[in-house]
């Protein structure tokens, strides 16, 4: 009978050590994760917005008459000044209708001429010197029509800037109803950077800046950037002038017009860039939007506690003007160690590994 019993209890025994080993096996390890030690700052954020470039003025050289290019008196890129020569269109039929309307002009005037004294003397009608008068003001008129088309092939710059596009070359035939322009004037001494915001950006600008109207708050925007393609940062600080009137109804956003001078002509119509608008911020807690969670209309932060397991905190924010970040009004304290790894997948109660990483890297990664 103890032989039975022992074997029983022997058999109880490695079920137990059997149970307890499959539950070491089967426990999930604790993760690693990344999180940010909370505090306060002064900073300044960067909102960026990608932006088309032009000038001043966009204008497009056009034929006014009929003709063949002669002559082309600039090239491409090349920088004009107002009044200055850019084509000339052939003439020659033009220049012979000229001189035969200046003929007609001479001969009319003798026809009024003679008839002058003609009349004074009562010999003929008032009429007939009514009618030569009427005669020589329409050859006056056909004449000066065609000075005025010889006029029109000469074409000159109507603004000092930068030719673009030649499209045409010598030969070609040109006329007012030419769908493609000779070229394209561009008056880069100052150039407009255009860009949208939707709605809640415009909001957060608008509300991020000084000032009692629409207009002051604009006003008094600080100077913005213009990151160019080539990823460096232009030179020349610039000023956001305009934001239109009302939102596009296709796609609900505004349209914002910043200025840049371009002394050195740097900048060209048809370029583009990316433009910063600086947001400064002084002792406030900041946080990436993206480590955050939107809950029954509540915004949840998650925290490390002392046991370095997940807790899921309300907070109240403040969108900063970009898209990424918030300013924490309540919620969070100095030191909290906030969750940025894993957001939307950890639940709270789960025990983690917090890898503490540097906060600076997370609002400036650039700067890594």
């Amino acid at each position: 009978m103890k032989k039975k019993y022992f074997i029983s209890a022997l058999l109880v025994s490695m079920s137990l050590l059997s149970c307890k080993k499959e539950a070491t096996v089967t426990a999930p390890p604790v993760m690693p994760y990344k999180v940010v030690e909370i505090g306060k700052s002064n900073t300044t954020l960067l909102a960026e917005y990608p932006a088309s470039l032009e000038g001043i003025t966009d204008i497009d050289i056009r034929a006014k008459v009929d003709g063949y290019i002669e002559k082309i008196y600039v090239q491409e890129g090349q920088e004009v000044k107002k009044g200055q020569l850019l084509f000339k269109l052939e003439t020659q039929t033009a220049t012979q209708e000229a001189a035969a309307a200046k003929a007609k002009i001479t001969a009319a005037q003798v026809e009024v001429d003679r008839l002058k004294p003609l009349v004074e003397r009562n010999i003929i009608s008032d009429v007939q010197l009514a009618t030569a008068k009427a005669n020589l003001a329409g050859v006056k008129s056909t004449y000066q029509s065609i000075i005025a088309r010889i006029n029109y092939a000469t074409i000159k710059s109507p603004v000092n800037g930068i030719v673009g596009d030649l499209p045409l070359r010598l030969g070609s035939y040109v006329s007012s109803q030419t769908v493609e322009p000779l070229t394209r004037i561009s008056d880069v001494s100052t150039v407009y950077a255009y860009f949208s915001v939707n709605e809640k950006q415009q909001l957060d600008i608008m509300m991020n800046s000084a000032g009692k109207s629409f207009q002051d708050k604009v006003n008094n925007m600080p100077a913005v950037n213009l990151v160019l393609s080539n990823g460096q940062v232009y030179e020349q600080k610039g000023k956001i002038q305009t934001f239109s009137g009302q939102a596009n109804m296709q796609t609900g956003s505004f349209n914002v017009r910043a200025s840049f001078p371009n002394t050195n002509k740097l900048l060209r119509s048809g370029g583009s860039g990316v433009v910063q608008i600086p947001t400064d911020l002084q002792d406030v807690i900041i946080i990436p939007q993206n480590a955050t969670l939107e809950m029954q209309d509540k915004r949840i932060a998650l925290i490390v506690d002392k046991e370095n397991k997940v807790k899921a905190v309300p907070i109240t924010v403040r969108p900063i003007p970009g898209g990424r970040f918030f300013v924490v009004d309540s919620g969070l304290n100095p030191n909290d160690k906030m969750l940025i790894e894993g957001v939307g997948i950890i639940t709270e109660g789960t025990p983690i590994k917090p890898e503490v990483v540097d906060f600076n890297s997370v609002i400036n990664p650039a700067k890594k």
